[in-house]
């Protein structure tokens, strides 16, 4: 077995794994117990009681994170002439059509978030083998394909996020940076809980929110009372 490193050692001193912490307990043990040297993603992990495979039990969704995820997002639009300078303005990076289309036929995918008005929806339906594995293709649900290009691009560069939960009923998202005040961390996580809890489909019995974990890149995951999550 290998031998603890200095780090580690204090991590375990600070850190009870078989313990579950209030939202605020968690935030704040979260900086206590991170040492990388760069400046790590704070992740949430909420465990569902939902079958996945019953289209009426596949959560999905978005949320504006009150202090932002702490990432530069790097935002491509797909649109027609008419909406490039609206895209611009409102700080995409790259704005685009037929180029953009063909440099990611080539391989290129250095994006965060893809952007698309209706009208260009069968070019980009072109490239969905792509950017469906890579969490890309634009989506009405998620706010991704919309006229409203301007205001889809400022909102992702606010911190606004999408989610979904996987095969197994657990959602993972980066929801901030342990550079983070513990009660932005903790604001964070309330507004996407909050979200969450909102999706509960009318027809679920039994449990939905099963328990909920937060840690860093390189931190242990942090439990957390369901119960006290929620009524904080």
């Amino acid at each position: 077995m290998s031998k603890l490193t200095k780090n580690q050692k204090t991590v375990l001193a600070k850190y009870d794994k078989s313990k579950v912490y209030s939202l605020q307990e968690a935030c704040a043990l979260l900086k206590e117990i991170t040492y990388t040297k760069f400046d790590a993603s704070v992740e949430i992990t909420t465990n569902l009681g939902v079958d996945p495979r019953k289209a009426n039990q596949m959560i999905r969704g978005v949320v504006t994170l009150p202090n932002g995820t702490g990432k530069i997002t790097r935002v491509l639009v797909l649109c027609t002439p008419d909406k490039e300078n609206e895209a611009k303005e409102a700080g995409a990076d790259y704005v685009g059509l037929d180029e953009y289309i063909t440099k990611i036929k080539e391989g290129w995918t250095d994006v965060d978030v893809i952007i698309c008005t209706p009208s260009v929806m069968a070019k980009v339906g072109q490239i969905g083998r792509i950017l469906g594995p890579r969490g890309l293709m634009p989506n009405p649900k998620t706010g991704t394909v919309t006229m409203e290009v301007g205001n889809a691009v400022k909102e992702v560069k606010a911190g606004k996020i999408d989610f979904k939960v996987d095969k197994t009923g657990i959602i993972h998202a980066a929801i901030g940076k342990v550079s983070f005040t513990a009660e932005q961390i903790a604001e964070n996580a309330k507004t996407f809980v909050g979200a969450v809890l909102k999706l509960k489909p009318q027809s679920l019995k039994g449990t939905y929110f099963k328990g909920a974990t937060l840690c860093t890149t390189m931190s242990p995951a942090v439990k957390l009372d369901p119960k006290a999550f929620t009524a904080e």
